[in-house]
């Protein structure tokens, strides 16, 4: 017998992601129970039709009804013998409050309620929530159930990043698989049912599930809207041919990864410098307001740059337990590979603890300290090397993410470190090919 006979799958709720997982795992050989509140729409379903529009799907839903994909008229029908059961219900937003989650936390206690307590069931939501939530707001109502995670039944978040048009090829053809997990059994039991998929999997906590579902399409709504504004700005100038413009910005080989990946851009520090970006993105905004355009996000760039700066200033202040401790600065350059010091973050930060009353103050950068001293006048001692400052220091903040700088793990418990570039935990995920 196929060892995918003994996994028996549930998915509550046929809208666009629902559907889609419900006839992917039919495809790859599960047999999956469906069930939708919606009457008309599963009477739709059972006749092969759709009840949206999506590429692919209608084929497939002829293809697995009433074989691999069972359509039922109850929930508790549905679930069972079901030993993995997926939650895709919409959870609209509220102007002024947010998702409403009514309507997963109800489908969640009737899960519940109906399924079968033998053997160990797992609830896995795939519906789009808040970070959190499935450990503040769904476990608890799991457990008001009399029901406990991780002894009586399984819970995890399982995100879908599908785009309408393209869903079907995008769940047999992920980039990734994410596990966020609040039980063992439930993640491990994920992890054998995406086997077949031959694509990498992430185990992560269920709130960096959470935060890299909505991480995702807010970086995406946040590039449609930085490409929009661009747009508006160039049309106020005049003579700017916006599709040239585009076609052009997206020649630079960055995007492709060499020698410097986009991603790199999209990932927090404590705020960019250098001589190009500062500058010219205040002339742009410069620009835009002489021609009447008021460029918001350009605004919230420069205001954001602050903030984090100044979140940094905190954090230290935070960790000190007086202001006469000495305090290392680990990097002065605005990247590292380069010792240019022209609005790096460190000059505020620096600024900052000295307006805190921090007067003992010491930093080291591989290159750029004699560029650093030629630039600002500021009552900062310079360090000969990483062990010398470290040595001397109460506290280290890391400004600049130098390489020599991930040594610093080995003294993790010998220094207090804020590490303002967040390098000294691996930057990728621990990943596992299936």
């Amino acid at each position: 017998m196929n060892e995918r006979d003994f996994i028996n799958i549930t998915v509550v709720g046929l809208g666009f992601v629902g559907l889609t997982a419900a006839l992917g795992f039919a495809e790859k050989g599960y047999s999956v129970k469906a069930y939708d509140s919606d009457i008309y729409k599963t009477i739709e379903l059972s006749k092969g039709e759709l009840p949206f529009h999506e590429p692919g799907l209608s084929t497939m839903l002829n293809k697995h009804l009433n074989e691999n994909l069972v359509l039922c008229d109850s929930l508790e029908e549905s679930l069972s013998d079901a030993k993995m059961i997926f939650i895709c219900v919409g959870t609209p937003y509220l102007e002024g409050t947010g998702l409403d989650l009514s309507m997963l936390l109800n489908v969640v206690k009737d899960v519940c309620r109906f399924s079968s307590k033998d053997p160990y069931p797992s609830i896995i939501v795939k519906s789009t929530i808040p970070p959190g939530t499935m450990r503040t707001k769904i476990k608890p109502v799991i457990e008001d159930c009399g029901l406990r995670v991780g002894q009586d039944i399984g819970l995890a978040y399982n995100p879908e990043f599908l785009r309408e048009g393209n869903a079907w090829d995008d769940f047999m053809h992920p980039d990734r698989i994410i596990i966020g997990e609040l039980d063992g059994i439930t993640s491990d039991l994920l992890v054998k049912l995406y086997e077949s998929f031959s694509v990498p999997y992430a185990q992560v906590s269920a709130e960096t599930a959470e935060m890299l579902k909505f991480s995702s399409n807010a970086l995406l709504a946040t590039m449609i809207s930085f490409a929009n504004e661009q747009a508006l700005i160039a049309e106020h100038i005049g003579q700017v041919n916006i599709p040239e413009l585009f076609h052009l910005l997206h020649m630079d080989k960055r995007w492709s990864g060499s020698p410097a990946g986009m991603v790199n851009y999209v990932y927090p520090g404590c705020g960019f410098g250098g001589y190009c970006l500062p500058k010219d993105t205040l002339a742009l905004k410069n620009t835009a307001s002489q021609y009447g355009v008021d460029a918001k996000i350009l605004n919230a760039v420069m205001e954001v740059n602050l903030d984090i700066s100044e979140h940094t200033v905190r954090k230290v202040i935070g960790r000190l337990k007086h202001r006469d401790e000495q305090i290392g600065i680990l990097g002065l350059a605005f990247k590292p590979g380069s010792d240019d010091v022209r609005y790096s973050p460190a000059v505020g930060i620096i600024e900052a603890l000295l307006d805190e009353g921090c007067t003992n103050l010491s930093a080291y950068d591989p290159m750029a300290m004699r560029n650093f001293e030629e630039h600002y006048s500021l009552p900062l001692k310079m360090a000969n090397s990483l062990d010398e400052i470290v040595a001397g220091s109460d506290i280290c903040v890391i400004v600049t993410a130098w390489p020599e700088f991930q040594t610093l793990t080995d003294h993790a418990n010998d220094i207090r470190i804020i590490d303002a570039r967040y390098m000294l935990t691996n930057k990728e995920p621990a990943l596992y090919s299936v």
